[in-house]
């Protein structure tokens, strides 16, 4: 394994992990908070209930993200130092920004864990509110970061140096808003999707148990306002990437001709040697519409890039299309929960419906996994699009592979340590809240 493979292997290991804490973080304690506010509304014991064990998780999971982002702030200067060396003072301030967030988050939980029966119970909820508020504030940070190195922005490069650099507009560059808008919807899809997936699990095992039935509902009426969105979300994502990273574009539909129209590829396998696409679907024009808004638009293909500034087009088809599946599968079962919630709300207690909904648990990170695939590798061969190649700002310190190994070992680890609290955590939720009847 060269040292190339060893640092961006590491790095999407640890990327692939630190994501769904993020996702979690960012999520959770809005659930929390929301919960607690119900309780306060209508006074009933189950919205607190929820809240208190919510709040458990979202303790476990900020402990873990915080271990988890450090590592990765110190694997981006020792394993890609040429980047750091030119990008650290450009992008610093999102990082400095993300740091103050995630600084009031920590006061702002430990005030909510600890603050229960000791303070009013409006400025309790508040203290939720500031955790939930944070959460996010530094998951749209750290994206806007990411944003900037697929639209780099705020200095001019000059003699392989850059030089007039402004750090806000570095931070609000022309792809920080689609990247941040589409990051929170799917964070809040994916573990809202997650969380009620637990819960439905559960319920089919006790299905008077009015705990799990509460968390359930709450969970999904997030996660499907989310599902929903996203497709919107998505639409002016691609059409962004379309201005901006046309060669990614092509990519992630193996659109090898530039074309006019473009025909959008559902499924198949991409044909690097033959430059075409095997046992996929093709609907004429779609793509011009969705890249351009005209079905008779051009869009560009990976012919008008030569060969060594093409991104692997085989992973990010594939992660494209497992994305962009997974999508329209979540999208769709929201819509029938809101159905269902209007008009059939028995169904929402079937035996089906609950198992449907515990087997997509996994299914929004696995959503996130592909979409961070394809947004990274997507933007290969380049570490800053268009500016620096990722070649060029890997680290020369031999015995990579070896931290690679280690890092992998440890985040391995550390998940099977939260599978166990988080199985420690539900067994003292069964116990705590019994059944009680469909009709309390």
């Amino acid at each position: 394994m060269d040292d190339l493979i060893a640092a961006r292997m590491q790095m999407a290991v640890s990327l692939g992990f630190h994501i769904v804490f993020a996702c979690i973080g960012m999520t959770m304690p809005i659930l929390m908070a929301f919960s607690e506010w119900k309780w306060l509304r209508t006074k009933k014991q189950e919205y607190l209930d929820v809240a208190k064990a919510w709040s458990k998780g979202v303790a476990i999971f900020f402990a873990v993200g915080a271990v988890s982002g450090t590592v990765l702030s110190f694997e981006l200067g020792l394993l890609f130092p040429g980047f750091m060396e030119h990008a650290g003072p450009i992008i610093g301030m999102p990082f400095s920004w993300e740091g103050t967030a995630f600084f009031i988050e920590a006061i702002a939980l430990g005030i909510f864990l600890y603050g229960w029966n000791k303070l009013n119970r409006w400025v309790h909820w508040m203290s939720g509110v500031v955790v939930g508020i944070s959460g996010v504030l530094s998951g749209i940070f750290v994206v806007s970061a990411n944003a900037w190195m697929n639209s780099p922005a705020g200095f001019t490069w000059q003699n392989g140096r850059p030089i007039n650099i402004d750090p806000v507009a570095a931070m609000f560059n022309s792809a920080w808003l689609s990247q941040a808008i589409h990051m929170s919807l799917a964070a809040f899809v994916s573990t809202a999707f997650a969380v009620a997936g637990v819960h439905a699990y559960l319920l089919v095992k006790d299905r008077n148990n009015l705990f799990h039935r509460t968390a359930v509902k709450m969970a999904l009426s997030f996660g499907a306002i989310a599902a929903l969105l996203q497709p919107i979300s998505g639409d002016f994502s691609a059409k962004d990437i379309a201005q901006r990273q046309p060669a990614k574009l092509a990519a992630l539909e193996s659109l090898y001709k530039t074309s006019k129209p473009a025909d959008l590829v559902i499924g198949g396998i991409p044909n690097d040697t033959e430059e075409r696409v095997d046992y996929a679907l093709h609907i004429p024009g779609f793509l011009s519409f969705l890249a351009h808004g005209n079905f008779e638009a051009e869009v560009t293909g990976l012919d008008k890039f030569p060969k060594d500034e093409r991104p692997p087009v085989l992973i990010t088809h594939i992660a494209f299309q497992v994305m962009v599946g997974i999508g329209m599968l979540l999208a769709l079962t929201s819509l029938l929960f809101l159905v269902f919630s209007k008009w059939r709300r028995r169904t929402l207690s079937r035996k089906w419906w609950l198992s449907f909904i515990a087997l997509l648990t996994p299914m929004g990170f696995i959503a996130v996994e592909a979409g961070w695939v394809v947004t990274e590798v997507g933007r290969q061969p380049w570490i800053i699009y268009g500016v620096m190649k990722t070649k060029d700002a890997v680290s020369r310190m031999p015995g990579l592979q070896y931290s690679f190994y280690t890092i992998s070992a440890v985040y391995l680890l550390l998940t099977l340590i939260i599978i166990w609290m988080m199985r420690r955590q539900i067994a003292t939720v069964k116990t705590n809240y019994p059944s009680a009847s469909l009709n309390q």
